[in-house]
């Protein structure tokens, strides 16, 4: 039991430690290892109905990352400091869409579903987009979609370098318009299958940042008995 209420602290601890880093001290690179932790659990990280419809895209290289920088008033002050920079796609209406050819392989090529279970569960994913949350009214709301799925590997990839130590910075401080026409053109959207959906840097604080606040527990969570 002793061991429990440890990792409670511990997880707690990490979420204390978390905020939103505005600095990064550029002499202190994260080691392989541990990044590669970092985006497994993004990888790992659960989407509706298991479309995985995101791509984490790890910017290293200076000259695109001065571009971003230029073209992005939310990552201009913590490029090129951050260790590392990963830009978060998600999948437009080209791929997920109930009758893509994404889906198609996703589900039978990469899951190894059978095909009558897919044709099955294909069925159900078109009801669902066509009626349950009235989806395919333009090309907009299945990109919002996935974007929605996005942020929850985004939480998790963030929440597992609090625990190792690591800082990090969600942007989404960006003209969308000008930021997916310059990944078009650096050919990073795969002809219209992907879109910006949100950037974080990761690295390490310069300084240590002021009391964490937020609103009353029991202000934000309501129990219905």
């Amino acid at each position: 039991m002793r061991d429990n209420e440890v990792l409670k602290e511990k997880i707690l601890g990490a979420y204390q430690f978390r905020h939103a880093t505005k600095e990064f001290d550029p002499n202190k690179k994260i080691p392989e290892d541990d990044f590669r932790l970092i985006l497994e659990t993004g990888r790992l990280s659960p989407s509706s109905f298991g479309f995985e419809p995101w791509r984490f895209v790890v910017v290293q290289n200076e000259k695109l990352r001065d571009k971003i920088k230029n073209a992005s008033w939310g990552a201009f002050g913590k490029l090129p400091e951050a260790s590392h920079f990963v830009l978060i796609l998600a999948r437009t209406k080209k791929d997920t869409r109930y009758d893509s050819e994404y889906l198609q392989d996703h589900f039978k090529n990469k899951l190894g579903m059978p095909e009558e279970i897919m044709a099955n569960y294909l069925k159900r994913i078109e009801e669902f987009q066509k009626s349950d949350f009235n989806l395919l009214d333009g090309d907009r709301p299945l990109f919002d979609w996935a974007c929605k799925q996005s942020y929850i590997a985004l939480g998790n990839m963030m929440t597992a370098a609090a625990q190792i130590g690591i800082d990090s910075c969600p942007i989404e401080g960006f003209d969308i318009e000008k930021m997916n026409k310059l990944l078009n053109d650096e050919g990073l959207l795969e002809d219209g299958s992907f879109g910006l959906s949100v950037m974080v840097a990761f690295g390490y604080r310069v300084k240590e940042p002021r009391a964490k606040t937020r609103r009353p527990f029991d202000d934000v969570v309501k129990w219905i008995d």
